[in-house]
This record gives structure tokens, sequence and C-alpha cells, in this order.
């Protein structure tokens, strides 16, 4: 092959890859969320899902793939994704979070999707929680939110 033709892909190549982060949602950790409120604080939208949730992978697939959406998490927010079923133990403001229900339940719920994340006691996701700058609880969703009706969610 001619170094210009190799060139020429390895560039449209480039440019696609380009176009595909722009048009994905910038997904923080938990640790990551942490260090980056402390330098620059930022509301927050965490996507608490499991797995197995049909909704969950509809969002994924059609609602956080929306350039209106996709720009107005990544320009204003913070977006932390989390597999509520998740074995990770994950620290957050200092504190340790485990999955306790591990081994002794179908459907075990991580200790911090409990916390924020339940519905009369009950976790049924997809759960959205938007969160202002100090980390105060601003609304709860527990539900499918179509891009429409997060985008105004997020306003």
């Amino acid at each position: 092959m001619s170094k210009a033709y190799l060139l020429a892909v390895f560039f449209l190549l480039s440019l696609y890859l380009s176009a595909q982060k722009k048009n994905t949602v910038r997904w923080v950790s938990f640790d990551q969320l942490d260090d980056s409120l402390a330098v620059l604080p930022k509301k927050v939208l965490i996507d608490f899902y499991t797995d197995w949730c049909t909704y969950c992978r509809k969002m994924d697939k059609v609602v956080f793939t929306q350039p209106r959406v996709v720009e107005r998490l990544n320009t204003s927010y913070y977006s932390v994704r989390m597999d509520a079923e998740s074995a990770d133990t994950i620290f957050f403001e200092g504190q340790s979070f485990i999955n306790d229900q591990l081994g002794k339940t179908r459907r075990p719920v991580h200790q911090l999707a409990q916390l924020l994340a339940l519905n009369e006691g009950q976790f049924t996701p997809p759960v959205l929680i938007i969160l202002d700058e100090n980390f105060t609880i601003q609304k709860r969703y527990f539900q499918y939110l179509d891009s429409k009706k997060l985008l105004e969610a997020l306003k």
C-alpha cells in the first residue's frame, strides 16, 4: 500500500473517532467526582443502572447519544454512571461504600445506590439523580426519561 493511502485512512479514522468522542457523555467515577468537585464545583447527574434493565440500555443507546443531551451534560455537569449491583468498593467523601448484599439476595444493591437511589425502600432502575454544586439532591427520577424530558430536567 502506498504511504498516501495509509495516511488518508489514518486521517479519516481519526476524524471518525473524534466525532464519536464529541457525541459521547464524559462519564466519571465517584473517585474522579470527589476530586473534580474539589477543584471546580458543578452540578452532578448520577445514573444508577443495572445490566438487566431494558430501559437503562435504551437510555444508553437513545438518550445519552443525543447531541443536545451530550453537550448539556459535558458542559454543565459531572456525569456519573454506576452499576447499582456492583461489587466494587467505592471511596467517596472520605467514606468507603460496598455491596454488603452480595450473596444474600438475587439482586444485591450497592450501599451507595441504597443511600441515594431508593424509592420507598426499593431500587428500581433506571434512577437518575440531579445534584447541585454542593452535592445536594435537587431532583430524582425513578423512570426512563427520553431526551426531551432529560433536557428539561437538566435546565
